[in-house]
């Protein structure tokens, strides 16, 4: 992929100390980019931390504590980073968790659409206002080949009338995709210059593949390395997406592989679910209303 410079901007990746976002930061920051990496973990977020500045010279890396399901922390995340940053070039929205028993995020939303959607929600609209005044500033939202066949059970979001582990990963996976388009949607209808697209990863090795909370069999690493990309793979349609000069906003990135599993970042066509703008609008309504966030776009 041909090297930009970032010299002089700023990159915000949520869950950047691990996987693709650990990736993604370690590009920006080898383009010259000031990269904040929001994590959970803040040990682990300084290792990362360490390993990108030894890889890349770039001595511009911070690491800002931010828990993905907790707005109070999200809160606090945004006016630190407000109070000293007055811009911001690109917002990755990284960070997520997949298929996880049922459980709850601090504020009551069940943990997957909580923290892969709602979360990053939340974050998007707190520094939309930075975003807006940064010429060419770009929101770049991940999604995943699990929106496919997925939909948004409006009536059971909270999971009160059942659980099914995947089935709700690919219902947070199909949020994050309506969520970048009418995005975009809005932006544009402002006459505002931030553009937001989405990508997928394909299949990727990353640390999303565990077996509750330990580690996958060592076994099953090695078969999944064979068949699955690695994260420096599946970090690319990220990068595309916050660097290509040529994309317009609203776009979706994947590789371009056989079942766009594996691969070169290219523009993708989503499922067909993802264009419905009934539900991009109901479930921008119901965000805004269960988070208290509204958006200014004025």
């Amino acid at each position: 992929m041909e090297q930009k410079s970032l010299t002089g901007k700023t990159a915000i990746v949520t869950g950047g100390n691990s996987g693709i976002g650990l990736e993604a930061a370690k590009a920006f920051a080898d383009m010259g980019a000031q990269v904040v990496l929001a994590v959970r973990n803040e040990e682990k977020g300084q290792a990362a931390r360490d390993e990108i500045r030894q890889q890349t010279g770039n001595a511009a890396i911070e690491v800002m504590p931010f828990n993905l399901a907790d707005l109070n922390s999200i809160r606090a995340f945004a006016e630190s980073f407000k109070e000293t940053h007055d811009s911001l070039d690109v917002l990755v929205n990284n960070a997520g968790v997949m298929a996880p028993p049922l459980s709850q995020t601090n504020d009551g939303f069940e943990l997957q659409f909580g923290s892969n959607h709602l979360g990053h929600f939340t974050l998007t609209g707190l520094l939309l206002p930075l975003l807006k005044k940064t010429p060419g500033s770009r929101v770049v939202t991940v999604s995943s080949l699990a929106h496919r066949g997925a939909s948004i059970d409006f009536d059971n979001l909270d999971a009160s009338n059942g659980y099914k582990a995947m089935r709700f990963y690919g219902q947070s996976k199909l949020a994050n995709l309506l969520f970048a388009k009418e995005l975009d949607r809005h932006l544009k209808a402002h006459n505002l210059e931030t553009i937001s697209l989405a990508c997928h990863p394909g299949i990727s090795a990353t640390n999303l593949f565990k077996i509750g909370k330990r580690d996958a069999p060592r076994f099953l690493k090695t078969f999944t390395s064979k068949i699955l990309q690695p994260p420096e793979m599946g970090a690319l349609p990220t990068i595309y997406a916050a660097t290509n000069p040529d994309l317009q906003g609203g776009e979706y990135i994947g590789p371009d592989g056989k079942g766009y599993r594996k691969g070169y970042p290219a523009i993708e066509k989503p499922d067909m679910a993802a264009e419905n703008t009934v539900t991009m609008e109901r479930l921008w309504d119901v965000s805004e209303e269960l988070t208290g966030i509204t958006y200014d776009f004025s």
